[in-house]
């Protein structure tokens, strides 16, 4: 079973073998701490399914809304914990490259981090593998149209931009050969997409305690940072 609650939608899905077998979105004005868990009893109940019948717990561990990862995290924690469930942390950025893994592209995963920043990863998809670039980072909006504009000029495949910064960053490289904004359908994060990564992760052997899950933060809080900066301020 796995957790989106990156930013403003919440979703739950579950996978067997790859595949989806239940899942759940809803973009309404209710916090997520809220929605979260009632989303995956509903879900669990629709499909005719329970609680015991899950080996395995995955969520969004960031980057995304410091909140919203924090609620992902604290609730795949607290389900897990009791029976001892492996964990699997998945970046949201590269969830969203699940989104089109059946299109040979290069993926461009966004997100909006406000005052021109964007956080970023970069993806290669060739017959449905898909193949981190770069790792997940944040960056100035200027310096990652530099370097779509690089790959635009160097590769032979389309540049799709994916994620919910994507409307925010475009207007940057809409002038650019061959990249384009995924189709909206595609275009924002949710459960199913984490899903899949997490069962591929989990083949690998790649998860961790209840205890051990962690927020994956690219930079600090908001009022991290203020206080960062008025200490600094006071040296």
């Amino acid at each position: 079973m796995a957790f989106e609650c990156s930013a403003a939608p919440a979703s739950v899905a579950v996978s067997e073998d790859g595949k989806i077998t239940a899942s759940s979105f809803i973009n309404v004005k209710l916090t997520h701490s809220q929605t979260l868990v009632p989303m995956a009893e509903n879900l669990l109940k629709a499909a005719a399914m329970d609680f015991d019948s899950i080996d395995a717990l995955a969520v969004s561990n960031g980057p995304g809304s410091f909140t919203g990862v924090r609620i992902g995290i604290s609730a795949v924690k607290g389900l897990a914990a009791p029976k001892n469930l492996p964990c699997i942390g998945v970046s949201t950025l590269l969830s969203m490259a699940y989104n089109i893994s059946d299109t040979d592209c290069t993926v461009c995963a966004v997100m909006d981090a406000r005052c021109n920043q964007v956080y970023n990863a970069l993806f290669d998809i060739t017959d449905g593998k898909i193949t981190r670039i770069c790792s997940d980072r944040a960056l100035m909006c200027e310096e990652l149209a530099k370097d779509l504009k690089k790959l635009s000029q160097n590769g032979n495949k389309r540049v799709i931009i994916a994620g919910d910064g994507g409307e925010v960053f475009y207007p940057y490289v809409k002038d650019t050969a061959n990249v384009s904004l995924a189709a909206e359908k595609n275009r924002f994060q949710n459960a199913a997409s984490v899903a899949l990564a997490a069962g591929e992760a989990l083949s690998r052997g790649e998860y961790v305690t209840a205890e051990e899950l962690l927020p994956v933060y690219l930079r600090l809080p908001q009022a991290e940072r203020e206080l960062k900066k008025k200490k600094e301020g006071n040296l």
